[in-house]
């Protein structure tokens, strides 16, 4: 249950501080005794209020990236990736901008639907559906359902019938790596996605789907990967899956009316990191796209995009607790907070890199680089590397890292029996509490028996 706060925590001295700048939120102004001041509110307090490890999500700035996207595709289906962060308030402030939801498990179906989120606005994924999870769909009436392997096909038919017709994107791999890291480059053959182009795995799908009078092919779908911050590997996906929507209208006599980029659009986490612009990427990707159709004679499809990232991670600064400093013979200093790879694994996962800044530090101490890491038995469980802080670092301090609100919590975990952090969202100079810490009595409330 959301709890509202009575009081507004503290405001900056300044009418108009400076903001911080990316990846920092936009609200993101320096405060009063070296604290940073979020949608009005002061992260020191926050974490006297809240305890740490906290998670602070601007409202505000949610919406604000919502509506670019909506400016940007003004004609487009917007649909926001749950799987970067879902909670019952993301999900209200995504349906009041607007968008819809793309979810790929039956919890995260399940939660849009308690928060009310309108089903025909809801995109199902998923590389491996349970029958139940289907069935769950079609019972809630989700408006597509992606076809990801052959299989899924006869199970969802066998769900539908003529007169009441499921929806469905065939997802395919247009052979494009795009993103950060091998582990998230979901574009190219040989992986547990979709159906090849290339391989004639997508043409096979086509037909099968088409095949069944239960099913409605709507469109093609395709994912590239994650945190992909240039334009170039959409435009190339685009071109082959407008040559795959010629070959179906040539062979099946159907023009379909959808096409699906996915999302994986890349955000800043450091202050030079580059960006995917929404303007830019709706400005290349829609004349190509009709370029293309063009060439081919081919009318123009409904795009749709999936951002996630991109709405969710600039919106939220975790806030740690330093619990311990330690400097060693070979000159390294670590400093170890009261979070690490259960709340964000992705340094663990992917060597991502983060930005760090302390709270409520004032002065002119020198700084040096400190590797952040986390309190669980990992020689692995880092947050940062060579960040640099203060070189009297202490016990006590606090440390806040932006762009934290992307496969954080959604990926988290209760390694060594640590809970998960709590969440508060902020506007307008209040906090209100969106999801209490996890405890050790929430542990033990899943045993049965002993």
């Amino acid at each position: 249950m959301t709890t509202l706060s009575t009081r507004p925590l503290a405001r900056p001295q300044d009418p108009s501080p400076r903001p911080l700048g990316s990846p920092w939120p936009v609200s993101a102004v320096p405060g009063r005794g070296g604290d940073v001041l979020l949608g009005g509110v002061g992260l020191r307090e926050a974490a006297e209020r809240f305890g740490t490890p906290l998670y602070v999500l601007d409202e505000d700035e949610v919406r604000l990236r919502a509506r670019a996207y909506r400016r940007a595709l003004p004609q487009a289906d917007v649909l926001y990736a749950a799987k970067a962060f879902l909670c019952t308030a993301m999900a209200d402030w995504i349906a009041d901008e607007g968008l819809g939801l793309d979810v790929c498990s039956a919890g995260e179906l399940r939660l849009a639907a308690a928060a009310g989120f309108p089903p025909g606005r809801i995109l199902l994924h998923g590389n491996a559906k349970s029958p139940e999870e289907l069935r769950l769909a079609r019972r809630l009436r989700v408006g597509r359902i992606v076809v990801d392997n052959l299989a899924e096909i006869p199970r969802l038919a066998a769900l539908t019938a003529a007169d009441t017709p499921q929806r469905v994107l065939a997802r395919v791999l247009p052979g494009v790596a795009a993103g950060h890291h091998s582990a998230v480059r979901t574009g190219v053959d040989g992986q547990k996605f979709g159906f090849s182009i290339a391989a004639g795995e997508a043409t096979e799908a086509v037909r099968r789907i088409l095949a069944q009078p239960g099913l409605r092919l709507a469109g093609l779908h395709c994912h590239l990967g994650s945190q992909i911050t240039d334009t170039a590997p959409y435009l190339t996906a685009l071109d082959r899956l407008v040559e795959l929507l010629a070959r179906i209208r040539d062979r099946h006599g159907v023009e379909l009316p959808e096409l699906d980029l996915g999302g994986g659009h890349g955000v800043r986490y450091l202050p030079g990191d580059p960006e995917l612009d929404p303007a830019r990427f709706a400005a290349e990707i829609t004349a190509r796209l009709t370029a293309r159709c063009a060439e081919h004679g081919l009318a123009v499809p409904k795009l749709t995009v999936e951002p996630g990232r991109a709405i969710a991670a600039p919106a939220a600064v975790a806030v740690y607790r330093v619990l311990s400093v330690k400097h060693t013979a070979d000159g390294r200093a670590f400093a170890a907070v009261d979070g690490g790879m259960s709340d964000n694994p992705r340094p663990a996962l992917y060597g991502s890199a983060y930005t760090v800044r302390p709270i409520g530090r004032t002065g002119t101490a020198q700084t040096r680089p400190f590797d952040v890491v986390g309190c669980h038995c990992e020689a692995g469980d880092l947050l940062a590397r060579d960040a640099p802080l203060p070189a009297d670092l202490r016990p006590g301090d606090l440390l806040a890292v932006p762009a934290a609100g992307a496969y954080h919590l959604s990926m988290a975990s209760s390694y060594n029996h640590v809970g998960r952090p709590a969440v508060a969202a902020v506007r307008e100079g209040r906090i209100r509490l969106l999801i209490r810490r996890e405890t050790v009595d929430d542990f033990r409330t899943r045993e049965v028996g002993r």
